[in-house]
């Protein structure tokens, strides 16, 4: 039996500070003056196979959840996380983060070390699809369920669920822009991460987006999804390429690294496209004078709280979803008032 849409997956996303949630309702203000509708944030839940919850009983003190994702120090995450903390710690439970610092090895070591502190569930985010499965049998050995969000692992057997973003739609409105802007086409570098099925997906949309529009594509290389990387990429592909009419980064610091390249190379007409919807790229967007033309933003929000749901309607032994995937859209300058820019939508 399918489960009903979740009701904690808000049609509302405001502008707001990193470690705050979102709030409901047809209107409200934030601290920041910016006012947020309804229409503003497409968050939608599609149905798809359904799998049984496993019951597990909270002990005394309550649950213990442990929690990792890719780059703790990503903004993306630490919103996501500390909305996470709220919601868990809310009802009375509590939340162990490790960050493995993109690396699969260390993100695995962590991980039995969480298992031997007893954790009851995870919720868990690959610093490598593929390279996490050792972790995913020590957890499926454990009994301990898992709650996969933001980017898929590359096996969906061992999760009892996914929570995260469209992210080939977050690529594909990027690509729809630059084809808006620059219609007759031109020369485009990629700045993607193989390894991130997330920035894979986002990737693929943009090009697929872009494809047949005499678009020619003169590097695609990894950039690791981030800042440092990405500007060192970005320097060395833009000295052979300085022609280029666009940069699409599969995530905002990849952007970001490329902007710092693109003003240090004195590039004037480049268009770059980052994917997350950060307040720091919001804010660039906003100034009106940097090339950083738009962003596939998605809300680290409400992907954190649909996590906690589902996790909770599993170990209540409720039936839900393999896959909630949640909407994202382009913010850029024609509606960046919006969104403001001084938090997460």
């Amino acid at each position: 039996m399918k489960k009903k849409m979740m009701s904690v997956l808000l049609m509302t996303a405001m502008a707001i500070t990193l470690l705050a949630g979102c709030s409901n309702g047809d209107k409200e203000t934030q601290g920041n003056g910016n006012e947020t509708t309804k229409e503003d944030v497409k968050d939608s839940v599609s149905m798809n196979d359904s799998k049984d919850g496993e019951k597990v009983e909270k002990k005394e003190g309550g649950y213990k959840f442990g929690y990792t994702c890719m780059d703790g120090t990503n903004p993306f995450f630490v919103t996501l996380e500390a909305t996470i903390k709220e919601e868990v710690e809310a009802n009375g439970d509590q939340l162990i983060s490790v960050d493995p610092a993109n690396d699969v090895t260390l993100q695995i070591q962590q991980i039995e070390d969480l298992i031997a502190q007893g954790i009851d569930a995870m919720f868990l985010n690959p610093a490598e699809a593929e390279g996490i499965l050792p972790a995913l049998d020590a957890l499926k050995e454990a009994g301990i369920p898992i709650i996969n969000f933001d980017t898929e692992v590359v096996d969906m057997s061992y999760v009892a669920s996914y929570v995260g973003s469209d992210n080939y739609n977050a690529g594909k409105v990027c690509g729809e822009d630059l084809v808006a802007k620059y219609p007759d086409g031109g020369k485009v570098i990629v700045l993607d991460s193989p390894t991130m099925n997330s920035i894979v997906d986002r990737t693929k949309g943009f090009l697929d987006a872009i494809e047949g529009h005499n678009f020619e594509i003169v590097a695609q290389q990894d950039a690791k999804g981030n800042l440092e990387t990405a500007m060192g990429v970005a320097e060395d592909l833009l000295q052979a390429n300085s022609d280029v009419v666009a940069i699409f980064g599969g995530n905002d610091p990849t952007a970001l690294g490329a902007l710092a390249a693109a003003n240090a190379a004195n590039l004037t007409d480049c268009l770059i496209y980052g994917v997350d919807g950060s307040p720091d790229i919001k804010a660039e967007i906003a100034t009106g004078t940097s090339l950083i033309e738009g962003t596939g933003a998605q809300s680290p929000i409400n992907i954190a709280k649909g996590s906690v749901e589902v996790m909770y309607k599993y170990l209540a032994g409720e039936n839900v979803d393999e896959r909630y995937p949640i909407d994202t859209f382009l913010i850029n300058s024609e509606n960046i008032d919006e969104y403001g820019t001084d938090g997460w939508q």
